[in-house]
């Protein structure tokens, strides 16, 4: 392709400037409509004042910008494509001889960097405002007063290698600061994945800096008798973040925080698949909006805007776009089921997308 530094440089603008404004316009809306469904679930609550509820609402922005990324690039790249069209700039181009691929080449480009400033950039920050919106969701709406959700069976940790195994249950917790007070402890020690080493139980503990210091202690182990102490400190490698983020969903993590948060609890045997599967879907976002682009420009890149069904291709994009969202939801519960292999299940809706583009677009400019 002889591709124009020029030419791809202004074709690259006019798709920034179209991309930026169809964001805004969907940004705002979702920002409206949240604003509304937090007034509704503060009704009669006069404390919560319009200034919290917006501060929830723009905290909670950037994870629903992140969702809907991919038809603000569809919509910008069908915008900036139909300006072209009908300004007769994409005719002429044609005329020159530059075939589709060599102005759609800009905007794949623009909309992969678009992609990789999402994942790398924009999504730490996102998460962490996220993360900031659950808490206070959970404190000022569902009035949740500590950071976790238990079931009646209490709380279960555990961590380890192939040589050292600990599993921790306590029927209560609280957090108070940077500790956290665990009632009814119970702690088992395993001399690799299954070999029983030994079995404290405590009235109480807390596991701050590092270490459970457990309190009026019964310790038990094979072939000798209970023994009662006063105080036991294990140390261990599960820290209240690490525990935090056991209860947290993958929205509220950060792309450079999943690698090594996905490690340690696989490692220590926790199931962490729906964070594995946010994990590869944001791995895959810069293809799936290239993808995007190539579907946009399925419905869009006709010579003549006279010759009608305008208000056809409108819809056919829009529905593809739909039809894309839908096919990744289902694809995704497929992963969350291991039915399908989580890596084709977050990969498969960037790549389906892209064939149908790229397939489409051979059919349009070579018959």
């Amino acid at each position: 392709m002889r591709l124009s530094l020029t030419l791809s440089t202004y074709i690259g603008r006019q798709f920034v400037l179209a991309f930026a404004a169809a964001l805004l316009v969907i940004a705002g809306v979702i920002l409206l409509f949240d604003v509304i469904e937090l007034i509704r679930r503060a009704a009669g609550r006069g404390e919560l004042g319009l200034a919290t509820l917006m501060t929830m609402a723009l905290l909670k922005l950037p994870q629903m910008v992140h969702m809907i990324l991919p038809f603000a690039v569809m919509i910008g790249a069908m915008l900036s494509f139909w300006r072209l069209t009908r300004t007769h700039e994409l005719v002429v181009a044609r005329a020159a001889g530059i075939s589709a691929w060599e102005f759609l080449a800009p905007v794949v480009v623009v909309s992969v960097l678009v992609g990789i400033f999402e994942v790398t950039a924009v999504n730490p920050l996102g998460a962490a405002m996220y993360a900031r919106f659950q808490r206070m969701q959970d404190e000022l709406l569902l009035n949740k007063s500590g950071a976790f959700d238990l079931s009646e069976i209490g709380l279960w940790l555990r961590e380890g290698d192939e040589s050292r195994q600990v599993v921790v249950h306590a029927e209560d917790v609280r957090q108070e600061g940077l500790a956290l007070h665990l009632k009814e402890v119970h702690i088992f020690l395993f001399d690799g994945p299954d070999r029983f080493a030994r079995r404290l139980s405590a009235v109480s503990g807390t596991l701050e800096n590092g270490t459970f210091a457990l309190n009026d202690v019964w310790q038990m182990e094979g072939g000798k008798p209970s023994q009662h102490l006063d105080k036991v400190s294990l140390p261990t490698e599960l820290t209240l973040e690490r525990v935090q983020d056991n209860f947290a969903a993958p929205e509220a993590m950060s792309f450079w925080q999943l690698p090594a948060f996905i490690s340690f609890f696989e490692k220590a045997g926790f199931a962490a698949t729906k964070h594995r599967m946010h994990f590869q879907a944001l791995l895959a976002s810069p293809l799936l909006y290239a993808s995007m682009v190539l579907i946009a420009a399925l419905f869009s890149l006709r010579p003549n805007m006279r010759a009608g069904g305008l208000l056809i291709r409108v819809g056919g994009g829009v529905g593809a776009g739909f039809a894309i969202y839908l096919f990744s939801k289902v694809i995704f519960a497929f992963g969350l089921s291991s039915t399908l292999p989580q890596i084709l299940a977050a990969w498969s809706p960037a790549l389906v997308a892209l064939l149908i583009g790229v397939s489409g677009l051979f059919y349009l400019e070579d018959g």
